[in-house]
C-alpha cells in the first residue's frame, strides 16, 4: 500500500510515522507513506495556498490551484483507489470504513486547514471525505494520522498476530470484552476464575457474554444500528 499525505504541515504529522506498530509496518515494506508540502504548490514565490472567502466571513481558504497541481501530479505517476478529505463535517471514521481502506493499494489524503478547502476541491477531486469526530482541530493532520493508524495495523503482517486485529472493538459491531494478565491476584483483586480454567469454549462463551454487556452498557447505539 502506498499512502500520500498532502499538509500544509509536514513536520507535524510525522512523528506517529516514526514509531510503534506503524514504523514496523514501513520497515517491512508493507506500507509507504510520502508527505507532500502543500506550500511545494503555491501559487507565487511566496507560497500563497490561502485566500479571504468570497461573500465575507472569518478565516482564510485552501485555494482550489495548488491542491489540483499536487493532485494532477501525484495522479499522473499512479492510480489512486481513493482521494480522501479529512474534515469535521463528514461521515464518521469507523472500524467498518477502516477494514475497506485497508484493501486499497493507492491512497491520497488530504489534510484541511484554516477554514477548510475550495468547495471546488470537495466537488471536482475528492473520491472519500472522512471525519475523526464530532469536534473541531486546527487541521486535518492529527485526523489523517488516526485514519493511517486504523488502516495501516490491518494490513497482513504489520501486527505479529493478525488474529489481534480482528479482535479488536468494533470488528463485530461490539467492544471488546475486558482483558487480564499476570499477577492472577493483585492487592485483593482477582482475575476471573473462567479466564483460568483453561476451558476454551466457555472462556470464549464469556467473552462474548461479556462483549454484549459492555457494549449495552456503554454504547447502545452501536447495537441500534444492526
Amino acid at each position: 500500500m502506498r499512502i500520500d499525505i498532502i499538509t500544509v504541515s509536514p513536520e507535524l504529522i510525522k512523528s506517529p510515522f516514526e514509531h510503534s506498530i506503524i514504523k514496523r509496518g514501513i520497515k517491512k515494506g508493507l506500507v509507504e507513506v510520502h508527505f507532500h508540502n502543500l506550500r511545494d504548490y503555491a501559487v507565487n514565490k511566496y507560497g500563497k495556498i490561502d485566500d479571504t472567502q468570497f461573500g465575507g466571513g472569518a478565516g482564510m481558504v485552501l485555494m482550489i490551484e495548488p491542491i489540483d497541481k499536487c493532485i494532477r501530479k501525484l495522479t499522473s505517476e499512479r492510480s489512486y483507489d481513493e482521494i480522501i478529505y479529512m474534515t469535521p463535517d463528514a461521515q464518521v471514521l469507523n472500524q467498518q470504513t477502516a477494514n475497506s481502506l485497508s484493501l486499497a493499494e493507492n491512497m491520497i489524503i488530504l489534510c484541511g486547514h484554516y477554514k477548510g478547502v475550495d468547495q471546488r476541491v470537495r466537488d471536482l477531486l475528492i473520491t472519500k471525505e472522512i471525519s475523526i469526530g464530532d469536534y473541531v482541530l486546527s487541521g486535518g493532520e492529527l485526523g489523517a494520522a488516526v485514519l493511517c493508524d486504523s488502516i495501516i495495523r490491518l494490513i497482513p503482517g504489520v501486527i505479529g498476530d493478525e488474529t489481534s486485529a480482528l479482535t479488536d472493538s468494533f470488528q463485530d459491531n461490539l467492544l471488546a470484552p475486558p482483558v487480564y494478565t499476570r499477577p492472577a491476584e493483585y492487592e485483593d483483586t482477582k482475575v476471573p476464575d473462567i479466564l483460568l480454567s483453561g476451558n476454551f469454549p466457555k472462556i470464549e462463551a464469556w467473552r462474548s457474554e461479556q462483549a454484549l454487556e459492555r457494549t449495552q452498557q456503554i454504547r447502545p447505539d452501536i447495537l441500534k444500528k444492526e
